[in-house]
């Protein structure tokens, strides 16, 4: 978990990568807790997202589960490494392991900070 990454209740975090571009991936949380990830299926560039809803799947050798976008905004690439290689996921979420970048005006209030994320998990 990273200090400078944002939160959502669905288990992505957020990078700010620069003005109007955030990276989203999968929490090392949530890869505990699927397991081992065997496939990603990701939205296409210039897919729109919205915050809260769906914008793929993430199975593993447990169960499949909905990935929902933790931003407003437009994909603008898609981590090809980790669609290939889907355990990048389980060892280096945080890194090698995001699986999207999109462009955004405005980061949803309900993010959650480390801290805030690290307290959610733990209830």
């Amino acid at each position: 978990m990273s200090a400078e990454l944002l939160y959502s209740k669905d288990h992505e975090w957020v990078r700010v990568e620069s003005d109007g571009v955030a990276v989203i991936g999968v929490t090392d949380y949530a890869a505990e807790q699927l397991g081992d990830v065997v496939y990603v299926d990701l939205p296409e560039v210039e897919d729109a997202l919205s915050a809260g809803t769906e914008m793929g799947e993430i199975e593993s050798t447990k169960s499949v589960s909905d990935l929902f976008s933790p931003i407003d905004g437009t994909v603008t690439e898609i981590n090809q490494a980790v669609v290939d290689s889907p355990e990048l996921v389980n060892s280096s979420p945080f890194e090698e392991g995001w699986l999207l970048k999109a462009t955004f005006e405005a980061l949803p209030e309900d993010l959650l900070s480390a801290e805030d994320y690290r307290a959610f998990t733990q209830s």
